[in-house]
């Protein structure tokens, strides 16, 4: 074989979808070692992967089959909306090993290194409030598009920026309420470690950020439309595999969608959620005071 698999997968909900791309994955995936495979490791699962979730707000919302739980996923979401840009390592300083950037930190201050302030290029560019202001002002354009690749720096770093880019379109109904249509770039996704938090958290940052941004600017109701994910290399580590088979993929012919999944409106659920933000700015504070 000479061609990467090319897998398209499309679903209602977030949950569904997710599943049904690491079920495409295992079946159909093709095998790759990588830079960061073990001694004994076996080879990872890999392609490159097209997921369109039709409706991202839909229920069931969170898969059961991520390595973490709901105060993690509240966590991510919160690091997704800057929470933790400030943990971004000096460049300056070689013994500072805090990271080399944050998404959010990319994306509200293109251009600069957010540690010292200091410019790593002629400009500053906050992406996110130019990309708001441009579909407030044209909601057709096809110009909403906000980069996280700085190639002065990520060519040449050991852990460079998954997520590349973000790319937004509105559509707008016969009643008047706008539809944010987003697509989403990363060149490499971890499918089984990474990607459904990844994906949960730009779901909340479209709808918590962008969404709520154009609708402040406009006046007008704005909804989540179809979320095209697509992946340059989605792969699971080899390492991961057998937990993977034994977590989720054995046991598809022995339980259902709802066994596997939560839903996000559940009052159980959202009460773990809303609560968890405490306890993840206490844990953020306690590392700033550490570090």
């Amino acid at each position: 074989m000479h061609n990467i698999p090319v897998l398209h997968v499309t679903e209602t909900s977030l949950a569904a979808g997710y599943e049904k791309a690491l079920v495409a994955l295992y079946e159909h995936g093709t095998r790759f070692p990588t830079q960061y495979d073990k001694p004994g490791d076996p080879l990872s699962l890999d392609c490159t992967l097209n997921l369109t979730v039709l409706d991202p707000l839909a229920e069931p919302m969170i898969h059961k089959a991520f390595p973490g739980g709901i105060e993690d996923l509240r966590e991510y979401v919160m690091e997704v909306q800057g929470a933790k840009d400030h943990w971004v390592k000096n460049m300056n300083d070689p013994k500072d090993t805090r990271w080399e950037y944050t998404y959010h930190g990319r994306l509200a201050r293109y251009g600069t290194w957010q540690e010292s302030g200091q410019r790593v290029g002629p400009f500053e560019v906050n992406q996110i409030e130019a990309v708001i202001a441009k579909l407030a002002k044209q909601p057709f354009t096809r110009q909403a598009q906000m980069i996280t690749w700085m190639p002065n720096i990520d060519l040449d770093c050991y852990d460079p920026p998954c997520l590349q880019s973000l790319w937004y379109r509105l559509m707008e109904d016969t009643e008047g309420v706008f539809w944010l249509n987003c697509n989403v770039r990363f060149r490499s996704n971890d499918a089984w470690g990474a990607s459904f938090m990844n994906m949960f958290g730009i779901v909340m940052f479209n709808r918590d950020v962008i969404a709520a941004g154009i609708s402040q600017r406009t006046g007008k109701a704005v909804r989540l439309a179809r979320l095209n994910w697509q992946a340059d290399s989605y792969h699971i580590y080899g390492k991961d595999i057998a937990d993977a088979k034994a977590r989720l993929f054995d046991r598809l012919v022995t339980s259902t969608l709802e066994d596997r999944t939560y839903r996000f409106s559940d009052e159980m659920i959202r009460e773990m959620y809303d609560e968890a933000e405490a306890a993840v700015r206490a844990k953020i504070a306690d590392y700033d005071r550490t570090h």
